[in-house]
């Protein structure tokens, strides 16, 4: 169940096959310049084996879709959305012209287990010669996970330590046969991976942020960094932060027991002056 599930990620930790999500290589001489063109984050900033939230963007300001970027020594590596893969892949074919690079769907090409939870290291370093402590925040690196060779990452999206693991498909079931081996792990899904990102405020797309929604909007000014040369949306958020917010993402709390579910409306004086994005009852706190 959710709940359960919840709960042995906050405590322990949890295996969740996201396998779904899309992954984009891109390859060539301007690598680094186009994927700060087409994403809003600074991807120059980058330093070897880092990782960077970012988000890619319409010429109006809303969100085409989040992302991840990874900046490798020879390629850039771009995880997308699974429900958009085909949207932010022609998103960002369209930019790719301009500049020196190649750019690979390998979605189908890539398996990728998250392994999530206070335990995550304890449960991972017996699997393999890497040294987990080295690897921080946002940071990655390659090696073997049970004689897999993988994409170390320490990332994921449940607000716990945890390692994003990228493979070959072929050798799925043999890193999964491992990781749940360990009677610490308890395999997760994604009902607690919903109520997991949003206690910790984790913008989940399609509810929370969509195309019609800019990241000023949405409180994520800090993976646009306007100071970068022309980006896609820059002019649109340069008006929109001179002219000010009409409308802002809050978090809320009920005061009486409820559920909030998405699209209800908020009501002020009778009146509805927005609707919910994301809403449900905190497994961790018991809160609405």
């Amino acid at each position: 169940g959710i709940t359960a599930e919840h709960h042995a990620v906050r405590q322990a930790a949890g295996l969740f096959d996201v396998s779904h999500m899309g992954e984009f290589e891109v390859t060539g001489k301007d690598a680094v310049a186009f994927t700060s063109y087409v994403t809003s984050n600074d991807a120059g900033a980058l330093a070897l084996g880092q990782v960077q939230y970012s988000s890619f963007l319409h010429p109006s300001g809303g969100i085409v879709d989040d992302c991840l970027v990874y900046r490798f020594e020879d390629k850039i590596l771009l995880v997308v959305n699974a429900s958009n893969i085909a949207k932010d892949w022609a998103n960002v074919s369209q930019y790719a012209g301009t500049f020196d690079v190649r750019l690979k769907n390998i979605s189908d090409d890539t398996a990728l287990l998250a392994l999530q939870g206070p335990k995550a290291q304890q449960v991972l370093q017996p699997l393999t010669k890497t040294s987990l402590d080295p690897i921080g925040y946002y940071k990655f690196t390659t090696g073997e996970v049970a004689g897999v060779p993988c994409i170390i990452s320490r990332t994921g999206y449940t607000g716990e330590d945890g390692f994003e693991l990228y493979h070959a498909p072929d050798h799925g079931a043999k890193l999964w046969d491992a990781l749940t081996a360990n009677e610490a792990v308890m395999l997760t899904g994604l009902g607690c991976r919903d109520s997991l990102r949003l206690e910790v405020a984790y913008p989940l797309y399609g509810n929370d942020i969509d195309d019609e929604t800019t990241p000023l909007e949405a409180g994520l000014a800090w993976i646009v960094k306007m100071k970068k040369d022309g980006f896609v949306g820059k002019a649109a958020l340069t008006q929109q932060k001179a002219d000010g917010l009409n409308r802002k993402l809050v978090g809320f709390r009920l005061t009486e027991k409820g559920f909030p579910r998405q699209h209800m409306p908020v009501m002020v004086d009778g009146r509805a002056y927005g609707e919910v994005r994301s809403g449900t009852v905190s497994p961790s706190t018991g809160e609405a």
